[in-house]
């Protein structure tokens, strides 16, 4: 004979466990293929109160125009290395 080692008593009864309020609310990702145009129209009307032509962008334009050392060997320098080191994507990648 096969004596049971559980009692019967120790199981959950129905009405004894505690059920909450309120099922937990889960938290959701962010969707990255999602846009949000909130501040498109504040950016737009910021955009519509600049002048067009701004006096003091043209006036320092004119003068690095007219300076022989704009830009400085220095800066040359920099940018052609830039672009000897950069891929040529008109060449088909492999």
């Amino acid at each position: 004979m096969i004596n049971s080692t559980s009692s019967t008593d120790r199981a959950a009864r129905p009405d004894l466990v505690a059920v909450p309020a309120k099922a937990p609310v889960r938290p959701t990702p962010p969707r990255l293929d999602e846009l949000s145009t909130d501040s498109a129209s504040f950016l737009r009307a910021e955009l519509t109160r600049q002048p067009e032509i701004r006096p003091e962008v043209v006036e320092r334009a004119r003068a690095l125009a007219v300076d022989p050392n704009y830009p400085s060997t220095e800066t040359l320098r920099s940018i052609g290395k830039l672009l000897l080191n950069s891929p040529d994507l008109s060449e088909e990648q492999s």
